[in-house]
């Protein structure tokens, strides 16, 4: 499967999902990373008009985790996080954030991710690392 076809059916399995009600967008893929944007507006907002780090949070976390799908078997095995360690470095009002993904770890039982999330001006607004578990479908 290409490049674009893979994004397409990232994006497709948003429908519907808390990544749809933030606007994550996935946008690029490699060997070892996987990026999405996010709108930052309103939607996005904690009450003094910044950036919410719980949004921040899901983006990261729906990053890390859709990245695992490329070193699984879907038809057998599913993916759960199972830890998210994100440390917010600069407030964000308005614009768009990227998530990029880049695989640390490659194990048969879990994968460790680290995810830097930057503004459009490659300002880096949060890093974080994720840890998924692969497990079997019953």
């Amino acid at each position: 499967m290409n490049k674009d076809a893979i994004l397409k059916v990232f994006n497709n399995r948003s429908k519907n999902t808390l990544m749809e009600t933030l606007n994550i967008e996935y946008i690029d893929i490699g060997e070892n990373f996987l990026t999405a944007k996010m709108p930052v507006n309103s939607k996005v907002h904690q009450p003094y008009g910044q950036l919410h780090g719980g949004a921040t949070a899901a983006l990261a976390e729906s990053v890390g985790s859709a990245a695992s799908n490329f070193f699984i078997d879907s038809d057998s095995q599913f993916i759960n996080g199972i830890e998210l360690t994100i440390n917010h470095i600069k407030s964000k009002k308005e614009g768009t954030v990227y998530a990029t993904a880049t695989n640390i770890h490659k194990g048969r039982s879990t994968h460790l991710w680290e995810v830097k999330i930057v503004d459009e001006d490659d300002n880096l607004i949060s890093i974080c690392k994720m840890t998924n578990i692969i497990l079997e479908k019953r």
